[in-house]
């Protein structure tokens, strides 16, 4: 993955790099399951995990050790990273998320950066902070916002193509980026040109692997790559 970034690095490419972390209570590696990126902490594990010198603490950070290894191959190599760990932290499905709070998914997420940068020396890293679009957006992005010297884009994954990319999500996420970039981190319906223009703070889209294809025609995908308010590969410099 590593050697892949640095080559579309080098086409121009932004860098966007998540982490599904397995669960530091239980085993690496791990799946998409309920043994691994889908399971649970009980309150107990959670203290400790958040909990400087514990054991699932020091597992934690050992884990970030594994990972920071490749994200200083990208550093040497000059190389920016959108960084999204712990990515949206009020979805309740993965272990690491659904607690609110000054000591819930925010105070992880803190610790994670403060690691990374402070004790790994990553200053390669453009910090995102991750939410989804379920109906408490407006009080989740005051809930699980780490602090904003703790990121640097505030993004927003829209899945609820009910309400799809309204103009009252899209306020919230201007207003709790207080003037930071805002950004959609994952969707499966793609963003039109035309509503892009009535947003235009959105920095970034990025549909979601098989999702685009699922949820968008061949033309409507074509449409807003090409469309002359979007940036895409062919139009960024190396």
């Amino acid at each position: 993955m590593i050697d892949e970034a640095i080559k579309q690095s080098a086409k121009g490419a932004v860098i966007n790099i998540m982490w599904h972390a397995c669960n530091p209570a239980l085993t690496q590696p791990c799946g998409w399951n309920k043994d691994g990126v889908l399971s649970i902490l009980t309150d107990d594990q959670w203290s400790d995990l958040i909990t400087n010198g514990t054991a699932i603490n020091r597992k934690w950070k050992s884990m970030m050790d594994e990972v920071a290894i490749y994200l200083q191959q990208l550093k040497d190599k000059n190389i920016s990273v959108l960084f999204r760990p712990l990515h949206e932290m009020n979805q309740k499905v993965f272990w690491w998320g659904g607690r609110p709070g000054a000591s819930g998914t925010r105070k992880l997420y803190q610790l994670t950066h403060d690691y990374f940068v402070k004790t790994k020396k990553l200053t390669n890293l453009v910090w995102i902070w991750d939410i989804q679009d379920f109906s408490t957006l407006e009080k989740d992005a005051v809930d699980y916002n780490p602090g904003s010297k703790y990121w640097d884009i505030a993004a927003l994954d829209i899945y609820d193509d009910q309400t799809g990319f309204s103009q009252e999500k899209y306020d919230i996420m201007v207003k709790a980026a207080a003037g930071k970039p805002i950004a959609i981190g994952e969707c499966q319906k793609l963003p039109g040109s035309d509503l892009l223009r009535k947003q235009p703070k959105w920095a970034f889209f990025m549909g979601w692997s098989e999702l685009t294809f699922k949820f968008n025609t061949n033309e409507e995908i074509n449409s807003v790559i090409r469309a002359e308010n979007v940036i895409s590969l062919d139009e960024m410099q190396p």
